[in-house]
């Protein structure tokens, strides 16, 4: 099997490798929690636990590096809409390169189309569908932040700017080390939303805030 050399990239994998990563995995895992001391086999509450894992990895957790792109239609901008479209409070549930452990937060994304009618935009549960592809694979919350506005920036042809803000609690930070409640933020913007033309940033920060209530 072709091994993934970046945390964050895809290799789609059939049905047939899946439940072989499923089996192995377990296999490994099973011998992970040998090396720490526990007698997983000896607890009925631990004694499926390495196979729980596995499957929740390779049909959760890592989803986006082994199944294809979602499929992603995209429209002419007919009516010549040249307003900005934005979705806000998008679910990411991710997992951190560095020690294999939750962040979870919420996404926004906004671009603004093309004027010209055969300029593309597309349906806002699509930009959902984006922000989960790229969320379930190991990443670090700044990559994910640009392969999300990367993406969007491709499929929406003509846009005048793409932006994309990722607010994200680490469980590497809740759970070891210094243990506080920190949110992190990162932000990819490109065209309108990057030169701030006509007051576009702070619109789609307004947005945002909005939609806290």
């Amino acid at each position: 099997m072709k091994l993934i050399t970046k945390c964050n990239d895809n290799i789609v994998r059939t049905e047939e490798e899946k439940l072989q990563m499923i089996e192995e995995a377990a296999d490994y895992y099973g011998k992970f929690l040998t090396a720490l001391g526990f007698d997983w086999k000896a607890d009925p509450h631990s004694e499926n636990t390495p196979k729980r894992v596995a499957k929740a990895w390779v049909r959760d957790l890592i989803a986006g590096s082994i199944n294809p792109a979602p499929e992603v239609t995209a429209f002419p901008n007919s009516d010549g809409y040249t307003g900005l479209i934005c979705q806000t409070r998008i679910p990411v549930v991710s997992m951190c390169a560095h020690h294999n452990l939750a962040f979870t937060g919420v996404c926004h994304v906004a671009y603004i189309a093309g004027k010209a009618k055969t300029d593309m935009v597309i349906g806002l549960s699509k930009l959902n569908r984006i922000v989960d592809f790229y969320s379930r694979r190991p990443n670090i919350q700044e990559s994910l932040t640009k392969q999300i506005h990367d993406m969007v920036d491709e499929l929406c042809v003509g846009n005048r700017g793409v932006a994309v803000v990722i607010e994200s609690q680490h469980n590497c930070v809740k759970c070891r080390g210094i243990k506080n409640d920190s949110v992190m933020k990162t932000s990819q913007m490109s065209g309108y939303f990057h030169t701030n033309e006509i007051g576009t940033r702070q619109e789609f920060f307004q947005l945002i805030d909005q939609s806290r209530y």
